[in-house]
Order: C-alpha cells, then structure tokens, then sequence
C-alpha cells in the first residue's frame, strides 16, 4: 500500500522535495503557513510521520536543478 503525503506548499514533503532538488542535505523541517511563512519547524519539534514525510520527498525526487 503506497502512503499519501500531504505535498502542499511548505508541508514536510514538499520541503524535502524541494532540498532534493536544490541539492541541499537532508534536514528535516517544514513550515506550517507556507514555505518561508511564519515560523520553521526544525527536527526536534517534529513528529516521527512528519520526518517521515520529508524523507519521503527527499528520497522520491527525481529532478534536480540544473545550475
């Protein structure tokens, strides 16, 4: 069974998607209005399915910047 992640704007999927894809390290965070919106979630106050999330978007991005 294939897990659904939330991937809006920000959420912990979409931030490790996004590092994936600028070629950053894995660090898990998200932001809980937005991307750059209000205040960033680091590891320590997330939950195991929230870093799980990033992981999950880290892991499965398959694009990359082309700098």
């Amino acid at each position: 069974m294939k897990i659904k992640y939330d991937t809006t704007h920000g959420s912990p999927y979409d931030r490790g998607s996004a590092d994936a894809y600028y070629g950053r390290q894995k660090d898990p965070h998200w932001y809980p209005q937005g991307s750059y919106n209000g205040r960033r979630v680091s590891c320590l106050d997330m939950t195991a399915a929230q870093i799980e999330a990033y992981l999950a978007g880290y892991d499965n991005e398959a694009d990359r910047k082309g700098w």
